[in-house]
């Protein structure tokens, strides 16, 4: 058995990538536009998974964009999507700079929470060990749901 992908549902093409791939820094392998199924799918992958997901075609997130207009609710009840991080602080920061809020910041080190433009949860891991708490993170309260 292989692990080939998770699918989110998105509503706006351009804001998705925009957070997908500019803010959190995953990096788009192909699509598939269907006009008879009137829905286009786009592939993402982290950049450590982009040679694999290239040639395999897994491990991928798939978005999928339905062109007839739908309103999607429960991104929490879908669960999470989890990504492994060199260094959880600087991801943060960098998300936080452009405009992300950190719904569960790392106050251990180790984990953080943030969503989608589409309500998906998505959990930042650090990799290795958890690092020392540091300000402002370790003080920093929730915001919203995660």
């Amino acid at each position: 058995m292989q692990y080939l992908h998770t699918m989110v549902r998105i509503s706006d093409i351009d804001e998705s990538l925009d957070f997908y791939c500019n803010k959190l820094g995953l990096v788009e392998t192909h699509r598939y536009d269907s006009e008879k199924g009137r829905f286009t799918n786009i592939f993402l992958a982290a950049p450590e998974d982009k040679s694999t997901a290239e040639t395999s075609k897994a491990p991928l997130l798939e978005l999928t964009y339905n062109w007839d207009p739908e309103e999607y609710k429960g991104g929490r009840n879908f669960g999470h999507l989890a990504f492994r991080v060199e260094d959880i602080y600087a991801k943060c920061q960098s998300l936080m700079d452009n405009g992300v809020t950190i719904n569960r910041p790392p106050r251990d080190g180790y984990m953080a929470f943030i969503k989608s433009p589409d309500g998906i949860s998505i959990e930042l891991l650090q990799r290795g060990d958890a690092k020392d708490p540091a300000e402002p993170w370790a003080s920093m309260g929730n915001t919203g749901t995660w």
